[in-house]
């Protein structure tokens, strides 16, 4: 296994992570972002009023996200566990 293939499988490895983590991530920022300007605008500080809507939000892209998360995890562990005789010899 060259140094070169083992940077192309960290960098897959790193994509496929990106791609998985940024629905959730996104979701949480938006909605971060939405509840900060509400408490901005209604001069509310209430801890509670943020985070129980980003775990709402969360759950819900989890909800619709995660068949598509699941998906892009395991074409990545086959195409993995398929080149592996590749790798050795």
């Amino acid at each position: 296994m060259t140094p070169t293939a083992v940077i192309e499988l960290g960098r897959q490895a790193i994509e496929v992570t990106l791609l998985v983590s940024a629905p959730l991530f996104l979701a949480a920022l938006v909605t971060g972002l939405i509840i900060s300007i509400f408490q901005a605008a209604t001069q509310i500080n209430e801890m509670t009023l943020s985070f129980v809507p980003k775990i709402v939000v969360m759950f819900v892209t989890l909800v619709l996200a995660g068949p598509w998360m699941i998906t892009m995890l395991t074409d990545f562990m086959r195409r993995l566990f398929e080149s592996i005789p590749t790798m050795i010899g």
